[in-house]
């Protein structure tokens, strides 16, 4: 991931002016809001670049306008890594602007203006309801066919997240589901308060998008590719395709959209860590 990340950097560094374009006090007064109000619109910039500004905070100019966020505050992340990932998705658009591909740009807008308010814990409470009706913890007690495909999809991955964090979780055919042990909440609520506001924000979006705590945190601890994290969570809805056929340019949308929207989220997640965990990992990896 990090690696693809280096190499994104290469790829646009002389169409993205990857550095500190000019002093602040030569930067142009002009702010611009970044509006999700419509799905799309007109492209009205040449250049996108990022800048280094108070607090050692990064900043994204279209031209030499500065972003804002909805909300009006000045876009700011945290560190060179997120910045480049988000100059990235507004270099990409064309002539016109695509906002709903642009889910970088989307999640930091969230974490910055925060628009329901919400502190850490109630946003790990948010996340930790999921794992009352995680996808992978649901199970079928027919047709035999589903019943054998999620037994032998699903275990190992329940088997691998009850090792690696210690805890009892189990499944359950019942549409009560299963019953999760009041240890493996607090042991999951003190891993989830572990992550700062902005990866905490990442991991909550990845967490709905898969309706899985157990395949988001198998993918944000990189024993699950994307794929593999997406196709599990769609495994009900994929043998029943196989099954009785799809309306394939629907099926192929749905799948690379949820994938899109995962894969930003897990990168989102890992970038927003602190600085020197960035980079970090980027030397480890």
């Amino acid at each position: 991931m990090f690696r693809s990340l280096v190499r994104l950097q290469n790829q646009f560094g002389n169409a993205l002016f990857l550095r500190k374009v000019c002093p602040r006090s030569q930067q142009s007064q002009f702010a611009l809001k970044y509006s999700t109000a419509a799905a799309e619109r007109k492209r009205f910039y040449q250049d996108v670049s990022i800048s280094q500004g108070e607090g050692g905070l990064y900043e994204i100019n279209l031209d030499r306008r500065k972003l804002k966020t909805p909300g009006g505050k000045l876009f700011t992340v945290p560190n060179e890594a997120l910045a480049i990932a988000v100059a990235t998705e507004w270099d990409a658009q064309r002539e016109t602007l695509k906002f709903y591909t642009m889910h970088m740009t989307t999640l930091c807008n969230t974490a910055l203006d925060n628009p329901t308010e919400r502190n850490k814990d109630q946003m790990i409470n948010a996340a930790l309801k999921f794992l009352e009706t995680d996808t992978v913890c649901y199970r079928v007690d027919e047709p035999h066919g589903l019943v054998e495909l999620q037994k032998n999809e699903w275990d190992p991955v329940l088997h691998w997240i009850e090792n690696r964090y210690n805890v009892t979780i189990g499944s359950s055919s019942s549409i009560l589901g299963p019953e999760i042990p009041e240890a493996t909440r607090d042991t999951f609520r003190q891993h989830l308060n572990s992550y700062n506001f902005w990866s905490l924000t990442g991991l909550e979006y990845v967490i709905t998008q898969l309706k899985s705590v157990v395949l988001s945190l198998g993918m944000i601890d990189r024993h699950l590719s994307v794929e593999q994290a997406v196709l599990l969570s769609r495994l009900e809805e994929e043998y029943q395709i196989r099954r009785w056929g799809n309306v394939e340019w629907a099926h192929d949308y749905d799948m690379y959209e949820l994938r899109a929207r995962t894969a930003a989220g897990a990168l989102f997640v890992h970038l927003s860590s602190e600085s020197s965990t960035v980079k970090r990992k980027l030397l480890q990896d």
